[in-house]
């Protein structure tokens, strides 16, 4: 074969790398973080903006993302209603647990509140309620002695203003750092909410993802009516913890929401978007007055 041939071949492979190198340099679109959120129960990408206008559910399978405090109380009473109540109580270190300080900080700077409860009234289609959210976000939404102070305020407070008391739990339990302090708490806010109860008083707690530990042996489930959103991790320890000591397979699913309800733990299952209709619907139904 002449060296044309050869000459010829070379141009053209020459001219296939140009090609495919310019193909690899092609400009790379870049799309913002946190324009589209996964799910984590169909895995599917989900528009940000359209997963805030279905109140954090994915419109695919339902799965409901948590959401904070802050976000929880606009989504459930009326604008600019909500009126906050002890908003400065902040954590001491009773047990001088080490970087305890340093941990509240972190968490107070990230998620912009002083500790993991608020509280205050607000009012639901023109009805005044008593209101507290714990907040996941902030140390997993535990209960320390602010945490159970604030709750047992937020109790006393609704009787003594004879309100009707709404509390969202949202918690890893107990706080750890501070010992015994917290896991007092649990007596102090079942009693406050004894006391609200005697008195003839409404109390609808209502359990989110998750809703475990501490707080779901004490206020959680003292409710005269008891709400989970759909798909809500509900329990007291964890299923691992369940199994090694009873020594028995558990049942799939068995601290789902929907599971607790079926074994009568729990009232009503619904869907964050229809919460508020609810919340009003039984507040009329237990003849609360605007």
């Amino acid at each position: 074969m002449n060296n044309d041939f050869f000459e010829d071949r070379k141009a053209k492979v020459e001219t296939f790398k140009d090609i495919r190198g310019k193909t690899k340099t092609t400009t790379k679109v870049n799309i913002p973080d946190g324009l589209f959120i996964k799910c984590d129960n169909c895995h599917e990408y989900i528009f940000h903006e359209d997963l805030s206008i279905n109140n954090y559910t994915c419109h695919i399978c339902g799965h409901h993302f948590r959401i904070n405090a802050r976000d929880r109380i606009n989504l459930t009473c009326d604008k600019d209603s909500f009126v906050e109540m002890d908003a400065k109580l902040i954590s001491k270190n009773p047990l001088d647990f080490p970087d305890y300080e340093v941990k509240i900080e972190k968490y107070q700077k990230s998620s912009n509140e002083l500790e993991a409860f608020i509280c205050g009234t607000g009012k639901i289609k023109g009805i005044t309620v008593a209101i507290g959210v714990l907040d996941s976000n902030f140390m997993m939404g535990s209960m320390g002695s602010v945490v159970g102070e604030k709750v047992t305020r937020l109790a006393e407070y609704a009787t003594t203003n004879k309100l009707p008391l709404i509390i969202f739990s949202a918690s890893g339990g107990a706080r750890m750092q501070e010992g015994m302090f917290s896991l007092m708490q649990m007596a102090k806010t079942s009693a406050a909410i004894k006391h609200h109860h005697n008195a003839g008083l409404l109390y609808i707690s209502i359990l989110t993802d998750p809703t475990t530990g501490g707080v779901a042996a004490s206020f959680a489930f003292l409710g005269d009516v008891i709400i989970a959103e759909k798909g809500a991790l509900i329990g007291f320890a964890g299923k691992r913890v369940i199994q090694q000591t009873i020594k028995q397979d558990l049942p799939h699913g068995f601290q789902t929401a929907e599971f607790q309800q079926n074994k009568g733990f729990v009232d009503i299952v619904c869907n964050r978007n229809e919460l508020r209709n609810i919340l009003y619907k039984l507040l009329i139904l237990h003849g609360v007055k605007s």
